[in-house]
């Protein structure tokens, strides 16, 4: 296990690296000028030139990604451009509000999903099997913000639920009532790709001969189906799920727009579109070691849940 955890993180190691390199060139060449954000829209080319040698942004890209990887290591993101607070305590500030929204998303979703994916495999070519299908493809085919605008219309726009904001922590009422149309929005994304991957592997599993051995002992079908069908499918299900837990990442921006949520996301987009660069910077990085850091623990589940893994 530790062999396998230290050979992950020396692969995962040259990812972070291009998700720095890549984030970093990109923010350059936005049209966005950083010294122009803190000198203001009345300062001069004489100023402008100041803030710009202040910065170091006169300098070379390669001394300035060398800089910037430099104060990495130190663990220096950097101060925002707009409230002059250290990056590091910007996102301390909103992390917490994302990572409620995706252990609320992932909480009621993943369940469900692998619920209707093995009730879909054991009635195969039943109604609930047909049911269960179309609303994969249904749960697919939307995107997020859509799934999201439709809520807020009808749900949040009728008074039924809040949906604008985060009300207090998820074990206040109104914390889980800010939060329920963020998370049914976000989860929405992982019904469908769980539920037909838990389909298609407990159908496979289903015809083993453990499962006709374990029926001919006269085990119950709740017990075959669980016990047998649906713990032997769990590897291809445990590796979608956590290639869908790292795509929210992405989801959550988008959340996080509609709903006005105070995360890393919506922090993220206000800082590109203010040029906030240092912010950015450490938002994208943050997300990115967050992705890496969920499929870290996958490949640690995989390696548990794999009998293979164990005999090696």
């Amino acid at each position: 296990m530790i062999r396998q955890l230290l050979n992950r993180l020396y692969i995962s190691l040259p990812v972070l690296l291009g998700v720095i390199v890549v984030c970093f060139v990109l923010l350059q060449v936005a049209p966005a000028d950083p010294a122009a954000v803190i000198a203001g829209p009345t300062a001069s080319a004489d100023e402008l030139a100041q803030v710009r040698q202040e910065l170091g942004l006169d300098k070379p890209l390669a001394v300035q990604l060398t800089g910037y990887m430099w104060r990495l290591v130190h663990l220096d993101l950097g101060r925002s451009m707009i409230s002059n607070v250290p990056v590091i305590d910007e996102i301390g500030s909103t992390i917490g509000a994302t990572v409620e929204l995706m252990l609320a998303s992932v909480i009621w979703s993943i369940p469900l999903a692998i619920l209707l994916g093995t009730l879909a495999a054991y009635r195969r070519g039943k109604l609930i099997d047909r049911f269960v299908m179309t609303l994969s493809v249904v749960g697919v085919s939307l995107p997020v913000f859509w799934v999201g605008l439709l809520l807020v219309q009808h749900v949040g726009g009728a008074g039924i639920l809040p949906y604008i904001g985060r009300n207090g922590p998820l074990w206040t009422l109104a914390g889980l009532e800010s939060i329920a149309l963020p998370a049914l929005t976000l989860g929405s994304v992982l019904i469908g790709p769980v539920a037909r991957i838990t389909r298609t592997a407990v159908i496979e599993t289903l015809s083993g001969d453990y499962v006709r051995t374990a029926r001919a002992k006269g085990a119950g079908e709740s017990r075959v189906v669980l016990r047998h069908a649906l713990r032997n499918a769990l590897l291809p299900i445990v590796t979608l799920v956590g290639l869908q837990v790292g795509n929210l990442l992405g989801g959550a921006v988008v959340t996080e727009q509609i709903y006005s949520w105070p995360g890393v996301g919506r922090m993220a987009v206000g800082a590109i579109f203010a040029g906030d660069f240092p912010l950015a910077q450490g938002a994208i990085l943050v997300t990115a070691l967050g992705f890496i850091i969920i499929n870290l623990i996958v490949d640690l589940l995989y390696g548990y849940l794999d009998p293979r893994g164990h005999k090696s």
